[in-house]
């Protein structure tokens, strides 16, 4: 579980294996713009926000879908300064994310709210190159009204839009009665990281079930990190090209990261784990009980799947997902 590659950087060959550290250290810096792929507890690249998290990266800009486990322990560490999001929260175990509902109460943390389908759209502007697409989502609903950065703020950071969205008039029926659309802006992180199943050492990337936002993210951001299950070499996925999502010219850094996603579900390879979500109600429950939960989970393990196996012990086992059904069958959900 714990066998990690630590390959050089990127080289003249395509090779962009590298190691999870000097990922995180070349691409992510303090104040950057960055959004996390995953799914509220499935495929969060948990072993990439651990090592963020374990080189102190602070004050960043945060974009995700709906983004989960991930997200909010970024928030827990003080590693995130503002975000804009449709949703951060692990469903049944925690409708709302309990360090990401105690930023924003204290005030620490500042919060942009859209639409699931607003935040997909904001990412399929990016990685189309265009400002904003139309929808009508939200349309009668306080997602328009309510605003969470105030001017000033957006006139202090350049990289954020003027505007959250923008109501207009339907140019295209002039002559029939007024029909209001919304706006939204692109967004387009400085780096975007995802975990997959598979990639090779090129940047080629299989994602295996539902893919979510993460594709968009990918090729919306200016760089891309992607921690993978399996990494194979040049080539090695070419076999089936129908069934990748990402070219390596969409990718800058491959780390192999066994259990990288952890304890959120790899559809295919492992389940999420119910025991880690119900012990994160009280590593979450206050700002101390985080710094005790970083010290003794994160930094206390030399790598992310070395912390999966010694949470879970014998009990990994029942995390392996079943290769037909591609979850687990004989995990204990309650």
């Amino acid at each position: 579980m714990s066998e990690t590659l630590h390959n050089s950087p990127p080289n003249p060959t395509g090779d962009k294996v590298m190691s999870l550290s000097d990922a995180v250290t070349r691409f992510v810096s303090p104040g950057a713009h960055i959004s996390i792929g995953g799914f509220t507890v499935s495929r969060n690249p948990m072993s990439a926000v651990h090592e963020i998290i374990r080189q102190g990266i602070t004050d960043l800009h945060v974009y995700a879908h709906s983004n989960g486990q991930g997200l909010d322990e970024l928030m827990g560490a003080g590693c995130v300064a503002r975000a804009e999001i449709a949703y951060s929260g692990n469903e049944r175990f925690a409708p709302t994310g309990f360090c990401f509902k105690r930023k924003v109460m204290d005030g620490s943390l500042e919060v942009e709210d859209y639409s699931n389908f607003q935040m997909a759209l904001r990412f399929m502007a990016g990685a189309m190159g265009v400002p904003f697409l139309p929808t009508y989502a939200s349309l009668g609903t306080s997602i328009i009204d309510q605003w969470g950065f105030s001017p000033e703020m957006r006139q202090d950071h350049s990289r954020i839009s003027d505007k959250k969205l923008a109501v207009i008039q339907n140019p295209f029926a002039p002559d029939q009665a007024p029909e209001d659309i919304v706006l939204v802006p692109a967004a387009r992180p400085e780096v975007t990281i995802i975990h997959a199943q598979s990639a090779d050492t090129q940047g080629t990337v299989r994602m295996d079930g539902l893919t979510y936002a993460d594709v968009d993210q990918a090729k919306a951001a200016r760089h891309v990190i992607v921690t993978c299950e399996t990494l194979v070499e040049k080539g090695g996925l070419n076999d089936q090209p129908g069934l990748n999502q990402l070219p390596p010219f969409c990718v800058d850094a491959v780390v192999h990261s066994p259990w990288g996603a952890y304890p959120t579900a790899c559809f295919g390879r492992y389940d999420y784990d119910p025991a880690y979500f119900e012990a994160y109600r009280t590593w979450a429950a206050s700002d101390e009980a985080f710094q005790n939960h970083i010290r003794e989970m994160i930094q206390g393990h030399d790598d992310h799947a070395a912390m999966a196996q010694a949470f879970c012990g014998e009990r990994i086992n029942q995390l392996t997902a079943d290769p037909h059904k591609g979850y687990a069958t004989q995990m204990e959900r309650n």
